[in-house]
């Protein structure tokens, strides 16, 4: 066995370490942001409103001129030196204490009266023995005393109210607790899609106030260990159908570049490992002929001078980086050569696969009411196309994040029926018949191809994600979801019928509707050498994750394709990189993290095994 395909036994005699690797990260600014990503979330014309330039400018004034800026400035100090002391007076002195609860007292009497009024107009005659025999009386006793002043200005009223609010706590306790549970309608506007994409991107905007890539990888850098390296993955979101964005894809993916080559100090020695990827879209292949350019020599595809050629073989960025939820299938012929030449080079793709807020904004449009390849049973051995029900733009953005969809790429008999789908279609380079050695039949019963995609490099982001490792466990009626159980070798069978070699044309649709992702992506792991999957997002619910995370681990056949990643800072809204770090490593031992965090990576990134001084 060698150091490649041992590489503890690399590391078995020297106290080094290969360095850390941390898959999945971003730093991609606001700029890269459309600007109505609240589309198909909030109503016509209510989305418009909502413009995410508006709010990165707003989030970017905030923290650089605005009141998150105030505790550094001379006069915000001051004050907070005179609060402090004016504190320290009161606890100091018992009858000073007196007077500040009998204050507090007296305010909080202030707003609840103030409630009551807005409750209980005294305009309103009451009939109920609580209201005229206690609660009246009661009130008008206080006014009598003085408790209650007979004051009619609101402007004094608010005055009395914001001073509670904000120089006493168990007065700003009881005005947020009233106002959750008396105006409740707030608590439904905005919805909980709404809450959970606002909060998202409030962390882009938090993150990205310097407008600028290196800053947020300087962020990234300083939470781990100096040689530790991390995948950059960019977003071309400009095709989502949200709005334009600030800064083009190409100014991305320049400034990515000069990330990549400013790493070296003046005696050699790397300031950082960083890894970016290529995001490809296959509209952005239609809309710019120089984006992807190939020839076709003695069946191998060679790249000519063309966007995606600098960047990888130029400028030698890591991978390629997809995000199907964006409104596109892994499979679409555009990208099918772009795939064959990943696969002869062995360069690693990495897909988004999760469900989450990120995805297509515009109508569905009519070649996606069915799936291009997979079958449904209609009965009578009868099957056609599976349909594709889901209608609202979030839940639609599963079908095409689907982890079955890249059977349709790995399994050659699905791949035939891609390419049969994806000649139907003027944007599909005619090539591909030669490409994968195409038998030309156009019956999508039995076309057949002679080169796949079996070796392609491949590592689903996310691992499907929390929801759907949760539904691992609930699925325990179903067979096909025990089947890691069962056969912990190879998984499911995605072609065949149990126990049998007759391939089953209505297979796909029971996986597709009743299996969870993390069986059919731990199966395709099992079944493929170079598929892969990372945990980031998940991650920040360890909690959750780790049982079966450990359980993954003792699989040898999934063992060496996990890989380390945090999502960052995408998932900073739940916690930070360094917490991710330390609740990895303080629940893993050691050497379930070492394989994960430093031995797959680098087999995943082509990264060679060494034995010396990390960052040299």
């Amino acid at each position: 066995m060698t150091e490649e395909t041992n590489p503890a036994a690399a590391t078995a005699n020297t106290e080094e370490k290969y360095p850390i690797i941390n898959c999945h990260t971003h730093v991609f600014t606001g700029k890269h942001v459309p600007k109505f990503l609240a589309k198909s979330i909030l109503p016509e014309p209510l989305y418009r409103f909502l413009n995410f330039n508006a709010v990165f400018r707003f989030v970017h004034w905030w923290f650089s001129k605005g009141p998150g800026s105030w505790p550094m400035k001379g006069w915000y100090k001051r004050i907070a030196k005179w609060m402090y002391k004016t504190k320290m007076l009161i606890a100091r002195h018992q009858w000073l204490s007196v007077i500040k609860s009998l204050l507090a007292l007296f305010l909080m009497l202030q707003f609840i009266d103030i409630v009551c009024h807005w409750q209980f107009p005294p305009s309103k005659e009451y009939s109920s023995w609580w209201m005229t025999k206690v609660f009246i009386p009661f009130h008008n006793l206080l006014e009598k005393i003085y408790v209650l002043p007979h004051y009619k200005s609101n402007w004094f009223r608010g005055l009395m109210v914001l001073i509670l609010f904000v120089f006493f706590q168990s007065g700003r306790n009881l005005i947020i607790f009233v106002l959750k549970n008396t105006v409740k309608w707030l608590g439904k506007i905005p919805g909980k899609q709404t809450k959970e994409m606002f909060l998202r991107y409030l962390t882009i905007g938090r993150f990205t106030i310097q407008n600028d890539q290196g800053t947020v990888l300087g962020q990234l850098k300083r939470q781990y260990p100096e040689d530790t390296g991390f995948v950059l993955l960019p977003m071309d979101m400009v095709y989502m159908n949200a709005g334009s964005v600030r800064e083009p894809y190409p100014e991305q993916m320049e400034k990515l570049a000069l990330l990549k080559e400013k790493r070296q100090k003046d005696d050699g020695t790397l300031t950082h490992h960083i890894h970016p990827f290529v995001f490809v879209d296959p509209r952005r292949i239609t809309e710019d002929p120089n984006y992807f350019r190939f020839e076709l020599v003695e069946g191998k595809i060679v790249l000519l001078d063309c966007f995606i050629k600098e960047y990888i073989e130029v400028k030698h960025f890591s991978g390629f980086k997809i995000y199907p939820a964006l409104g596109y299938f892994p499979f679409d012929g555009r990208l099918l050569p772009l795939w064959k030449y990943a696969a002869e080079n062995h360069i690693p793709i990495l897909t988004h696969c999760v469900r989450g807020p990120m995805y297509f904004r515009g109508n569905k449009i009519p070649d996606w009411d069915q799936h291009p390849v997979f079958k449904q049973a209609m009965g009578n051995k009868t099957y056609v196309p599976l349909l594709l029900p889901e209608r609202k733009n979030d839940a639609f953005s599963a079908n095409f994040t689907h982890p079955m969809n890249f059977l349709c790429l790995l399994k050659k008999e699905f791949l035939a029926l891609a390419i049969v789908d994806a000649l139907k279609k003027d944007t599909t380079d005619i090539r591909v018949k030669d490409i994968f050695g195409f038998d030309g039949s156009t019956d999508p019963g039995n076309p057949t191809v002679k080169y796949g995609l079996d070796d392609l490099k491949i590592c689903f982001g996310h691992y499907g994600g929390g929801d759907e490792w949760n539904r691992y466990f609930e699925k325990d009626r179903l067979g096909y979801s025990n089947e890691l159980s069962q056969n912990p070798d190879t998984g499911i069978d995605f072609i065949n019928l149990k126990g049998t070699t007759t391939p089953s044309p209505g297979k796909p649709e029971q996986l597709w509707k009743f299996t969870d992702w993390y069986s059919i992506i731990s199966s395709m792991m099992l079944q493929h050498p170079n598929v892969y999957a990372d945990i980031s997002y998940i991650l920040h619910a360890d909690a959750e994750i780790l049982p079966l995370l450990k359980q993954t681990l003792q699989n040898k056949g999934l063992r060496n394709k996990v890989l380390y990643g945090t999502d960052f800072y995408v998932v900073r809204n739940h916690k930070s990189d360094k917490n991710m770090l330390a609740d990895m490593m303080g629940g893993l031992d050691v050497a379930d993290f070492d394989v994960i965090a430093r031995y797959n990576p680098r087999r995943f990134l082509n990264l060679p095994f060494y034995i010396g001084k990390p960052g040299k």
